[in-house]
């Protein structure tokens, strides 16, 4: 039998005892053993402290956002064998989907938050630079840096795989090294992912351990700085948060625990209205779901009183085709419960829910492939509290399986007040399409909920439902829910994070947040800004312009060109009590003036204005006025590029625009794309002249077959090709979604592999000699890159065959070209 190897230290480790015997939910079988006995957790807490905290802390937030998307790609090509491992918990196909790729989908909206949102350093300034002093000498704000410590993360039976990968994204993109411990029931799935998160190599030493089975003392070792994040029964969560160890150090604690969620149905939502079916599906869909092993399920449905008749036999006959049994069958809806020792619980909570309420539905579902004796599948349950504001054993007690209870209320005051009769729920819903009702009933129930969904007619196509968690919005709620928070956007990461607050000159500012403060030093240079690539751009690079003279005609084209015919910039005579002494500048002409001074005509590295922030007008401009702008680099954002874009980094610049009498009159900042440099060769003649001058035939190759003359001929040959009259029908087709990969592989920094085979060999064919020496081979070399670019100047819209990438219009030619040049330049070691 499988014993389940725990990961510490950097080492897998089996348990020294006998441990917990793991069961298939559906067939009883067992399935692994979880054992933790004999493992030294003061080590593992020491090691993630120090080895984890050290290689995860020194990363930036843009490269752990970038190791998070790694990891998700490399976990989404195994997927298939965690669905496998997950029927075995009783979970149907899209119970696992849920589970699986819902837990991939998190790691990647981390990531990609990371990369649009977060800066490439790790720090992380956090709000606006205060100035704290008359002159602007002494200012103040906030870096936000990894707590030096580690997490703990308990996580609970129901989601073994998201449970661990929705507080990973947070914790690793934060950079902060965890402990994951799993409920053993179900851990054999969390293993296996776990397994191969390390297997891949992506991430730091030390900055992820796992504890399969009970988790002993580990609790006992935490200290200042560390955390523990708990999803489970309040009851426990409750006891951990009073240990002595956490109570009495500076440990965070975050709990996340079950909770009686509702789901209300409006006045206005009566049989034959799109609100009531979609009500009756989504309670059944949350019934059901993972069987009910949900902390977002929908345990009280509350409901209309003159509706309860006709809630209740429209989901009775909702629940009766809701077919149970083994999850590898087509036909099932719902698998079983995670095992045998929850059924009794489960159980245990239904009869206590009896002896105050009715059960009015207990369907008998005949199972399919399947049996109760050995699985642990228990049948839906339905039970009726007709006195909800006196029996409140429904408010109280969570049968956390396929059990619900429905209640009547009166109005929306009577729904609010049920609602909230949870003492803190994750989720409340509202079905209805009566906005004043939904507004109502939000306001008075939100003080006790975490999130409230709100379903309907104009949403529902795209809504993704009650019980469904997302990266984006906080996870969590008040009271009995246990008053933590997960998730939420980038919200999520302060748990982790020291928030820390910095004050200083604007010299010291700048130098420790990286972002230009006003009043710092400038650096001046002879290269405009503008021509610089995003990695020789330096924060404080700055540009002082000549000046320009406002005019009467400059004011009134403007108003002409922009329609703006506001009267202070076009009648003089209106300006009788107005702050303006005559007809003034537009505001936004001052703006373009100022980026008709700024910007450099030549082209170069700057692609496109990404955006504006931060306008502000100070002084009115009036004509005879002469502006000056400063130009300053600001703050540099690395961004992931997606799709045919040319690798770039948002460069946000501050705009200061004076007066003659050095007066500010306008400050903005811009954000322009900046190209990054890239890692292969221009096609410029005259340079790969002087690196061909280094080729000689005694030059020895690095990987290939090809002697120098050969190279150069090769290289010359797909040139021509670049601009021949190759076909694709003398070609193997590509098919089109492998095609568009391909395509888009030319745009980014990724070489051509070793080893990569020229289409146009035939099967045991190999390269033979065109020209009588090298040096002819490298003069027809250069001669075709001359005639190539010729050819794509008086053909810009020209698109050619390529047998590998299919038609390639000019830009893409050229990529390509570049790519070819730089690999086989490297093939000798000439680059």
């Amino acid at each position: 039998m499988q014993k389940l190897k725990n990961y510490i230290y950097g080492e897998w480790i089996e348990g020294s005892g006998n441990g917990i015997p793991l069961y298939n939910a559906v067939t009883g079988e067992q399935v692994a053993v979880s054992d933790t006995e004999g493992l030294n957790f003061e080590q593992a807490l020491d090691y993630g402290r120090t080895v984890g905290y050290k290689n995860l802390s020194s990363m930036t937030f843009y490269d752990r956002g970038e190791m998070l998307k790694k990891v998700a790609l490399y976990l989404l090509e195994r997927k298939k064998k965690y669905y496998e491992l997950s029927y075995k918990t009783g979970a149907t196909h899209v119970d696992s989907w849920v589970d699986i790729e819902g837990g991939f989908g998190t790691f990647f909206t981390y990531s990609g938050l990371a990369k649009r949102m977060l800066p490439n350093t790790p720090f992380w300034v956090d709000g606006e630079t205060q100035k704290i002093s008359a002159n602007g000498t002494f200012l103040g704000t906030h870096i936000l840096t990894p707590s030096e410590g580690v997490s703990v993360q308990i996580n609970a039976y129901n989601f073994p795989v998201w449970g661990m990968l929705e507080k990973l994204s947070t914790s690793l993109l934060a950079g902060v090294p965890s402990i994951v411990k799993p409920s053993p029931f179900g851990s054999y799935l969390t293993n296996a992912v776990f397994q191969d998160m390390i297997e891949s190599g992506i991430l730091p030493e030390g900055a992820l351990q796992l504890v399969c089975g009970e988790p002993g003392n580990i609790l006992d070792y935490v200290q200042d700085g560390d955390s523990v994040l708990f999803t489970g029964s309040a009851t426990t969560g409750r006891k951990l948060k009073s240990l002595p160890s956490i109570a009495g150090n500076a440990v965070r604690f975050n709990m996340e625990a079950d909770s009686l969620n509702c789901s209300i149905l409006g006045l206005d939502a009566k049989p034959g209205t799109p609100e009531f079916d979609l009500f009756i599906k989504e309670v059944r869909n949350e019934m059901t779901t993972k069987a009910g092993q949900k902390c977002t399920a929908i345990r009280r449905i509350i409901v209309p009183e003159n509706l309860i008749g006709d809630v209740q036999n429209a989901l009775s006959k909702a629940l009766d085709q809701t077919k149970i049994g083994n999850p590898l069958s087509r036909e099932t809806r719902m698998g079983s419960l995670v095992g045998k020792q929850q059924y009794d619980e489960v159980l245990r909570k239904v009869n206590l829910l009896k002896a105050e309420t009715e059960l009015i539905y207990d369907g008998q579902h005949e199972l399919v492939d399947a049996n109760y004796e050995n699985g642990a599948f228990m049948s839906p349950k339905l039970f009726l509290n007709d006195a909800p504001f006196t029996k409140n054993i429904s408010h109280d007690v969570e049968a956390f399986g396929p059990v619900s209870t429905l209640m009547p209320y009166k109005d929306a005051e009577e729904a609010a007040a049920l609602a909230k009769r949870g003492k803190g729920s994750l989720v409340g819903s509202i079905i209805s399409h009566d906005e004043k009702f939904v507004a109502e009933t939000s306001w008075k129930m939100a003080s006790q909920h975490g999130r409230i969904f709100v379903l309907n007619r104009d949403n529902a196509k795209e809504s993704t439902g009650h019980g469904s968690p997302l990266p984006t919005l906080m996870h969590g709620g008040p009271g009995r829910a246990g008053g933590g928070e997960e998730m939420g956007g980038l919200n999520g990461l302060h748990f982790f994070l020291q928030k820390t607050a910095i004050q200083g000159s604007p010299d010291v500012l700048t130098a420790i947040t990286k972002i230009y403060q006003q009043g710092a030093e400038k650096k001046y240079s002879d290269k405009h800004p503008f021509q610089k690539y995003f990695e020789e751009v330096e924060v404080g690079d700055s540009l002082e312009t000549a000046g320009r003279t406002v005019t009467d005609a400059d004011i009134v084209n403007f108003s002409n060109v922009s329609w703006d015919h506001f009267y202070a910039h076009t009648d003089a005579t209106s300006l009788t009590g107005t702050i303006f002494d005559k007809t003034v500048a537009h505001g936004y002409f001052i703006l373009s003036a100022a980026a008709g001074l700024f910007v450099s005509g030549k082209k170069g590295p700057v692609i496109a204005n990404y955006g504006l922030e931060n306008c502000s007008f100070f002084k009115p401009v009036y004509a005879g006025d002469t502006i000056t702008v400063y130009l300053t680099a600001k703050e540099k954002i690395n961004r992931g590029v997606k799709g045919r874009n040319i690798p770039s980094g948002v460069v946000k610049w501050l705009v200061e625009v004076v007066n003659q009498r050095d007066e500010v009159v306008c400050v903005a900042t811009i954000l322009t794309l900046v190209a990054k440099q890239s890692p292969f060769m221009d096609l410029n003649v005259r340079n790969i002249q002087k690196t061909l001058h280094n080729l000689t035939e005694k030059s020895e190759r690095t990987f290939g077959e090809l002697s120098p003359q050969l190279m150069v001929e090769h290289l010359e040959e797909v040139m021509k090709n670049g601009f021949g009259n190759l076909k694709s029908e003398d070609f193997e087709e590509i098919p089109a979604e492998k095609l568009e990969k391909l395509q888009d592989w030319l745009y980014t920094d990724q070489k051509i592999k070793f080893g990569a085979k020229y289409p146009l060999l035939k099967e045991g064919e190999s390269l033979q000699p065109k020209y009588k020496n090298l040096d002819e081979a490298k003069a027809k070399l250069l001669d075709t890159i001359k005639e190539f670019k010729v050819y794509y100047k008086e053909n810009p819209f020209a698109e050619h065959y390529h047998p590998r990438f299919g038609m390639l219009n000019k830009e893409m030619m050229e990529l390509f070209q570049r790519k070819h040049f730089t690999h086989h330049f490297e093939q000798f070691g000439l680059i």
